[in-house]
Formats: C-alpha cells, sequence, structure tokens
C-alpha cells in the first residue's frame, strides 16, 4: 500500500487496533452509535468516527489538537484520520454497519486533490476489505477552498458507490445552498439548533415540517447532540430517521465491544421508553411542556 495515505504513521496494535502517530501525538480511533427507528425500538445501524489525540498518555481535546496542526499539513491529518477509522472499523464494527466519516472541505483546494483522496480511500477500502457503499461521507460545516473542487469531488465519491452527508445542518441560506448544490443522501441536523425549536410548539412543527420535506425528497435526516430523553421522544415523533448523542451512547475508543449495540438484549434492541428517563419536570410557561414517559402517546399542554 502506498505511503502516500498514511500508512506509514500507523502503528498495528497486538489488540487488533490501529493507531496514529503525528509528531508527539498519538491518534486513536473512537466510534458513537447512530440508532435508527423501527417499530417503538432504536436500532445501532451506523457509527460515526471521531479522533482520539494524547500526548504522552494524556487525553488532548481534539479541537486542542486540530488548532496546533499547520494549515500546510491539514490534508496529511485529513488522510491519516480517515484512514485509521476505516482500519479500524474494519476491525470492530458490525459488518452490516454504515460508517460516517467527516471530511474537512477546507482541504480541497483543487481537483487533483481531490482525485488524491479519492485514490487513497478506494486503496483503504480494498485493504480494510470494506464495501464503498457502508461509507458516509460527512461534509462539515467549515467553508471550502474552493467550491467547484468540492462539488467535484463529492460528484466522484457517489460515483464510486460512497453516500454523503451534510453534517450541521441549520435554518440559514448558507445550509439550505449546501442542500441544493451538493444532493446528499443523508443530514444531520445542529444539535443546538433542533434544540432550541423543540422547546416551542411553532419551533417544533417547523421542524416536523422540515424533516417531512427531506424525507420526501428521499433524504434521511439524523438528529445529533442529543442528551436529554424529551429530546429523543420528540426527535421520534418529528419523523428523523436516526438519532445519536450522549442519551443513548457515548463514543468509545478502540478496542471495544460495539456488538453490545446490535443485539436485542441492549439499548439498541429494546423500546425507545426504556432508553428515556421518568417524566420531566414542568417547563416554565411559555414553552411547550415536555413530553412524558409514555412514548408513542405524547401531547403538549
Amino acid at each position: 500500500m502506498s505511503k502516500s495515505i498514511g500508512l506509514a504513521q500507523i502503528i498495528r496494535q497486538d489488540d487488533a487496533s490501529s493507531t496514529g502517530v503525528w509528531g508527539v501525538y498519538t491518534l486513536q480511533s473512537a466510534f458513537q452509535p447512530i440508532f435508527s427507528f423501527a417499530d417503538g425500538k432504536l436500532t445501532a445501524t451506523a457509527y460515526e468516527g471521531l479522533i482520539r489525540p494524547s500526548r504522552q498518555g494524556e487525553p488532548v481535546p481534539p479541537g486542542v489538537f486540530f488548532a496546533n496542526v499547520d494549515g500546510a499539513d491539514r490534508l496529511q491529518i485529513e488522510t491519516l484520520t480517515r484512514t485509521l477509522h476505516l482500519l479500524n472499523a474494519a476491525a470492530f464494527l458490525p459488518t452490516d454497519a454504515a460508517i460516517f466519516i467527516n471530511f474537512d472541505p477546507s482541504v480541497f483546494t483543487d481537483a487533483s486533490i481531490a482525485e488524491l483522496a479519492l485514490r487513497d480511500m478506494r486503496h483503504v477500502l480494498n485493504e480494510a476489505g470494506i464495501d464503498p457503499r457502508r461509507v458516509v461521507c460527512e461534509v462539515t460545516e467549515k467553508k471550502p477552498a474552493s467550491e467547484e473542487a468540492l462539488f467535484g469531488f463529492v460528484s466522484a465519491l457517489k460515483a464510486n458507490g460512497f453516500r454523503i452527508a451534510v453534517d450541521d445542518f441549520g435554518s440559514d441560506e448558507s445550509d439550505i445552498k449546501r442542500i441544493r448544490n451538493l444532493k446528499p443522501d443523508i443530514v444531520k441536523f445542529d444539535a443546538h439548533w433542533i434544540s432550541r425549536l423543540m422547546e416551542s410548539g411553532a419551533g417544533f412543527a417547523l421542524l416536523k415540517e422540515m424533516v417531512a420535506n427531506f424525507e420526501d425528497k428521499g433524504i434521511r435526516t439524523v438528529f445529533e447532540g442529543l442528551e436529554q430523553s424529551w429530546q429523543l421522544q420528540l426527535a421520534e415523533r418529528s419523523g428523523a430517521s436516526m438519532v445519536q448523542g450522549y442519551v443513548l451512547a457515548l463514543p468509545e475508543i478502540v478496542p471495544a465491544n460495539f456488538s453490545i449495540y446490535s443485539g436485542q438484549e441492549n439499548a439498541s434492541g429494546r423500546d425507545i421508553a426504556a432508553a428515556t428517563d421518568p417524566e420531566p419536570a414542568h417547563v416554565p410557561q411559555g414553552r411547550a411542556q415536555r413530553p412524558g414517559r409514555s412514548f408513542g402517546k405524547r401531547t403538549y399542554s
């Protein structure tokens, strides 16, 4: 395999995990389950790859690590982290689960870089034995250096069997433009935005309408960053396809037993009501009453 894809900076551990080396940092993969709604049940059908840096054995916040990466090195880091996630996904994730991989659009400065990234991805997938149709390429909210190069790259990803997700969708015109231009398979709604909409009846009605519009176009929706049970309940009621957040499962660093999320004896196979807390306290006047624990039979007061 070509060293251009970062294999020279990857160490295969005895526990079957792969770690990366970047200067004084060690990079590990963590995966957070993404759950789908089906017949009143939650099922883990996908996992998002997240990088976990450390320095001399001490964890370093990802934001701090990436802030210390020079702009000229962003593409190499992008390639290294993507390679790590795909190798670890092959080793630890269920073979039928989708794999969400983040892409930083700011590194795609021209079409040649996009083509190189695509070539490297094909190489890694062949090495890992992963079907490209399992991979969801998640385009982050960062502004691309060249929109033309990004659109060309996204088109090439689709042509090679990859799916596209747009991250951090809100109500801004720029977000709507991204959807129109990229034509994604999946839209991930911004956590803070959906939380605000859920706080009022009018906001929740808007949220339901937007979800329905996407679903009618064949675009699946993900509510991410859910931290409270009432948000999970309203996400199901809104018609969202999938949910992700601490209320369901934390990211876990490999090696980890992700099969616990795919069996009937655990959270992914139990009733959605069982994943929620008791009925929340009364919401102050002027906000919608949050739903109680009776899943599927909730009303606002």
